[in-house]
């Protein structure tokens, strides 16, 4: 089982001033523990309720984050969980992926989703389509993706957005390109477009164990619909351990042994108190050298 951290809080001791070096040493200890992966979310606002925070607490820009993290790191895989379709055009998204791959070293995910978060939208001034216009650019987006990486140059029109001749100048050092993530489990669009476009999908652990199966179950009917091989489709679960909290280690291998039961191979953890780093310590101790066989 793989183990991934996603940082989707940026309120720590010290203000504004203390994110550059409490990120550093989180991602610092992250790869020095073994984790596999570092995510951060695409949000200007923060979650209302996450952590207990305001939707005023601070917040950082998802790809301008992760070039700062793949200069610090050498090893871990870097991603958005998930880029919302809104909020950058499908043709400037696909620049800064191919940016962050080549800088990173080929580390990067393609992490994305219809976005759903109405109130930041409207409150920074970003059109927020219908719910089936934002599936709609989702698909553009996908397409877009697999046209552009699958040469060095591409002429594409989709429903919505259109790239008379976009270039894949560097080209990506992911073989054959970074992984295609989809976030969300609706059964008709999002799990369907997993089977058709995608590498990878997140399902976040809030849908219960029984939702979590039901939304596994339901990729494998839309791949075997489509003809894909269901076990080429990397499946990542979501979510929150507090170790200083109500959360224990031996909860937290339980957790993730029901995940790989069920088929996860990528676990993705919250932690309300990394910046302590004394979770990420205890990861590295007990946790993910006991479910590294799993």
């Amino acid at each position: 089982m793989n183990i991934g951290l996603q940082i989707p809080s940026f309120k720590y001791p010290g203000g504004a001033s203390a994110i550059r070096p409490v990120l550093k040493e989180i991602v610092a200890a992250a790869e020095k523990a073994g984790f596999y992966s570092l995510w951060v979310m695409d949000h200007y606002y923060q979650i209302k309720g996450l952590f207990g925070e305001a939707y005023t607490d601070p917040m950082m820009e998802a790809y301008t984050t992760l070039g700062y993290l793949a200069g610090l790191t050498e090893k871990a895989y870097l991603g958005v969980l998930v880029a919302g379709v809104i909020y950058r055009h499908p043709s400037v998204l696909m620049k800064m992926v191919n940016t962050l791959d080549i800088l990173s070293g080929g580390r990067a995910y393609f992490g994305i989703g219809a976005a759903w978060y109405e109130e930041e939208a409207k409150g920074y001034g970003i059109p927020y389509p219908s719910t089936a216009e934002r599936f709609e650019w989702l698909e553009d987006n996908l397409k877009l993706a697999k046209a552009l990486w699958a040469s060095d140059e591409t002429a594409f029109q989709g429903k919505h957005f259109s790239a008379p001749a976009i270039t894949n100048n560097p080209r990506p050092l992911s073989n054959p390109h970074p992984r295609i993530m989809i976030g969300g489990t609706g059964p008709k669009k999002t799990l369907r477009m997993v089977a058709q476009y995608a590498d990878a999908c997140n399902i976040g652990d809030w849908e219960g164990t029984e939702g979590m199966q039901k939304a596994l179950d339901t990729l494998k009917e839309h791949c075997q619909a489509l003809g894909r091989d269901y076990n080429t489709v990397e499946k990542t679960s979501l979510s929150t351990v507090h170790l200083s909290g109500k959360d224990t280690v031996e909860g937290t291998i339980g957790r993730i042994k029901e995940f790989s039961r069920m088929g996860f191979t990528h676990a993705i953890f919250n932690m309300p108190d990394v910046y302590t780093i004394t979770p990420l310590e205890t990861f590295a101790k007990e946790i993910i050298p006991a479910v590294a066989d799993l």
